[in-house]
């Protein structure tokens, strides 16, 4: 995002970019269509609650003229007018509220839930290119701004128009003159709000930008907390986000000093016209021109006036505000999707077992350097085939090709059936494998509840007998809630070993015919690593299962090994397999 001198805005403008902004508010307008009906109620409310103001504004000025003439008989009719507007006005503005809120929520739930399905939709290299706490920044603090704008913004505009016409026809009506000098600091005001525009933009998206990189850092930080403190390295974290701390401090203050200064320049201009407008009323109070109701009329309706002149104008910075954050939004949700296939699996397409290929695939990541090149690669079903190599030098990413998260750039990723069916590697494929990532992958939440994730429907049974299969009963059981224990994010609480076992028997809940296991038991010894891996044989002989190991004594069990070696796979024969232990 770049912050724009008014000479920039007004270049964008004549070369036809300057419609940026308003692009943006034509997708913001796409949510306020949702909810039209409430906020076209809640619009009417406004306008209803101005009316009554004005209404009870005239009907103070004939009490104050019954008052000083002593018409007793009219006395109570002004009051009961009065008082009546004003009590219904509260209502009113009571009822208004409650609308508003409901709005704000749903309006926000709306934009975050649309936000949220992109994000969990997109690309996975596109998706990277976002640290975390920005995509947080953005989800909470952006979304929140444009949710705010997207209900108040129309119907603040005709509400603010229409009081700010209502009160000058009422001024214009006893005194043309007055009227005029109610409305004398409106080309002021105008004048500094192109300026304000300005400055609040980039304000705006300095700020913005600021925050986010204080999520990042504080995201990055509290989920590499066990890091942090092993290197003793808190102090200097500590001072990092301070730093960052006082870097938004400065851009804030330095935009609330700026808009001290505006306000202390509104607020004098302010003062200025009202006193001439006092001074005016004085005047024609003195030569009898009007009544002291008039009077009083004449000085409530001109602060009225300029309350709604005032709202008309900061209704401008909102405008941009939004602006900048609807865009921010718009870059998440415009984010390229992952390849999906509209066409259902057909059960019987995986009956007999799923052969996976790679076919002459070259894959690079955004910097353009490839990190597989002509490589083909095959896995069968009922056989467990390694993928093994130095770190770093791309057996991840054959996973990610075959799980469709990453799109080759040339060749082949497929499905092969018994029947000689093909299906393109998508999205939807996932349906059919059963995958252990990496690391610690589980979530807050009970053992269960982790093991659901992969099967909603199974039984408390199934579970128990998916963590037999992968080694994990023998300690779950002496949980002091079993399966129903909790455990913390990240599986804190349990060993490194016993939260593999746990994804492990995840992945066998899944039951999918394809099973990729990427570096899945390197937390485990070798005789439990022996154990969980002839225990999945046992269970379904007839699926395809693929692993990352570094550990030779997995190869041992494995029908097949592949090398990622110079950016190719290389398949080794047999008697090759014990003579490459020595490079893990």
């Amino acid at each position: 995002m770049k912050s724009y001198t008014l000479s920039e805005l007004k270049k964008r403008r004549e070369d036809g970019t300057f419609k940026e902004i308003f692009t943006d508010w034509k997708w913001i307008f796409s949510y306020s269509m949702r909810f039209k009906g409430s906020i076209a109620v809640y619009t009417i409310l406004g306008l209803l609650s101005s009316t009554l103001g004005l209404i009870s504004s005239i009907a103070g000025k004939f009490l104050v003229d019954v008052v000083i003439g002593h018409k007793t008989d009219q006395l109570w009719l002004a009051a009961l007018v009065m008082a009546g507007s004003t009590l219904l006005s509260v209502g009113i503005s009571n009822l208004s509220g409650r609308i508003r809120q409901k709005l704000d929520v749903d309006m926000t739930n709306a934009i975050r839930a649309d936000v949220f399905d992109s994000v969990m939709d997109a690309g996975w290299q596109s998706l990277n290119q976002f640290s975390n706490g920005d995509i947080l920044n953005r989800f909470h603090g952006d979304i929140g701004t444009v949710a705010d704008n997207a209900v108040s913004w129309l119907p603040g505009v005709i509400i603010s128009i229409y009081s700010f016409a209502a009160s000058f026809i009422v001024i214009w009506h006893y005194s043309p003159v007055m009227s005029l000098i109610a409305l004398s600091s409106a080309p002021v005001i105008l004048f500094m709000s192109r300026y304000l525009v300005n400055k609040q933009k980039s304000f705006r998206t300095e700020m913005m930008e600021t925050s986010s990189k204080m999520y990042s850092f504080e995201t990055e930080a509290l989920y590499n907390l066990d890091t942090v403190k092993s290197f003793g390295i808190t102090d200097a974290f500590s001072l990092q986000l301070r730093e960052l701390q006082m870097q938004y401090r400065r851009l804030t203050l330095a935009w609330n000093m700026f808009q001290i200064r505006t306000n202390v320049f509104m607020s004098v201009l302010s003062l200025l016209v009202e006193y001439a407008a006092y001074g005016y009323a004085l005047f024609l109070l003195w030569g009898s021109q009007i009544t002291y109701g008039t009077m009083t009329l004449f000085l409530q309706q001109r602060s009225a006036l300029s309350a709604a002149f005032h709202g008309l104008i900061s209704i401008v910075p909102g405008f941009v505000s939004s602006s900048v954050s609807a865009h921010r939004i718009q870059e998440l949700m415009a984010l390229p999707r992952e390849k999906h296939e509209t066409e259902e699996i057909p059960p019987k397409f995986f009956q007999g077992g799923l052969t996976l290929k790679l076919d002459q695939v070259d894959f690079a990541y955004e910097d353009g350097e490839k990190v597989i090149e002509a490589s083909d690669f095959e896995a069968h079903p009922g056989q467990i085939t390694a993928l093994v190599g130095p770190s770093g030098e791309g057996k991840t990413t054959v996973l990610r090709l075959l799980l469709g998260i990453i799109e080759p750039g040339s060749g082949s990723c497929t499905f092969l059936s018994d029947g000689g069916q093909e299906l393109a590697v998508s999205a939807e494929s996932r349906a059919l494998i059963s995958y252990v990532p990496q690391g610690n992958t589980l979530l807050s939440g009970t053992i269960a509840e982790n093991m659901r994730l992969a099967r909603p429907d199974a039984s408390d049974e199934d579970i128990i007998a998916a963590l037999k299969l992968a080694c994990a009963w023998e300690f779950v059981k002496k949980l002091p809630e079993g399966i129903n224990s909790n455990i913390y994010e990240r599986g804190k609480g349990l060993s490194e070993g016993q939260a593999q076992r746990i994804s492990i028997a995840r992945a066998l809940l899944r039951n999918a015919p394809v099973m990729l296991m990427d570096e899945a038991t390197s937390a485990l010894d070798v005789e439990t690593e022996r154990r969980v891996l002839q225990s999945i044989l046992t269970k379904a002989p007839g699926h395809t299962y693929i692993i990352t190991t570094h550990r030779p004594s997995v190869l041992s069990m494995c029908d097949h090994v592949y090398r990622v070696e110079d950016k190719r796979l290389i398949r080794l024969e047999q008697q090759a397999i014990d003579s490459i232990a020595h490079i893990f």
